[in-house]
């Protein structure tokens, strides 16, 4: 359904419209998207309901416009008419609006997972770029599932699905419950906790991997709770003298190299 736009006006692109803002109030239940890998990373999931791409990459796309469902109207606009629309400049000419999976809750997700899995439990991480990059190492090192403490940021948000580049869309993910005890969770699923932090009583490369293992990741700065520290097994990242923390993403594309491949 290709559907050719010359008015920045029109409202069949009004969700379109002020990307920005609307990146700050949100949008009721959908998610905004960026860029061909994304969008291939998207495609054929069912998730996408509307594209808007510049003219000139129309043909370019069409192998990733073939996987949409043939109902999802296709919008193309000049660059001058696209930028319009956005409100800034958008030099990937690709963007799409889609909905928003029904929310899985943490135990359910990881009960269904094999008997050997791991996933990333996260607790307090607020910076998109971060989040982005945990979800990308997540799914580049076979982790089953990402869990979210009530603190963490949206996965969702526009910028977090870019540098996952579309990882956040393919990626099994829930949010603990407000009333869950994460660590009584994940022992109850049969997964073992393992908190990241500098202080941690056990070099990583010490660590068996187990059948079940749950990497735990706080901010940085304060890093993890101390009650989940406490009932985790803790363990740290060996670095040169001098520095004693990593970039949260970092951190956790370690630890899963290392669990996957260790």
């Amino acid at each position: 359904m290709l559907i050719l736009i010359d008015d920045p006006g029109d409202p069949r692109v009004e969700p379109f419209i002020n990307v920005r803002e609307r990146d700050l109030v949100g949008r009721q239940g959908r998610f905004l998207a960026e860029g061909e890998v994304v969008l291939a990373a998207a495609a054929g999931r069912g998730l996408l309901d509307a594209l808007l791409v510049d003219r000139k990459r129309v043909e370019g796309l069409a192998p990733i416009i073939a996987r949409l469902d043939p109902r999802t109207p296709v919008y193309a606009a000049s660059q001058p008419v696209l930028d319009a629309v956005v409100g800034f400049h958008i030099h990937r000419g690709v963007l799409a609006i889609g909905r928003r999976p029904p929310e899985a809750q943490a135990a359910a997700l990881i009960a269904g997972l094999p008997a050997r899995a791991t996933v990333l439990a996260l607790f307090g991480i607020g910076n998109h770029d971060n989040l982005g990059g945990l979800f990308r190492n997540a799914a580049a090192f076979g982790a089953g599932a990402v869990l979210l403490g009530a603190d963490c940021c949206d996965p969702l948000y526009r910028k977090s699905i870019r540098v996952s580049v579309g990882a956040a869309l393919t990626m099994p993910f829930a949010r603990f419950a407000p009333d869950d005890d994460p660590i009584a969770v994940l022992r109850q699923a049969g997964f073992e906790p393992i908190a990241l932090s500098p202080s941690g009583r056990e070099r990583l490369s010490d660590l068996k991997p187990p059948a079940r293992a749950a990497v735990l990741l706080g901010a940085e700065g304060p890093g993890l709770p101390a009650d989940l520290m406490d009932r985790a097994r803790t363990v740290s990242i060996p670095m040169s003298a001098g520095w004693d923390s990593l970039n949260v993403a970092v951190a956790g594309g370690i630890v899963l190299h290392h669990l996957t491949f260790g």
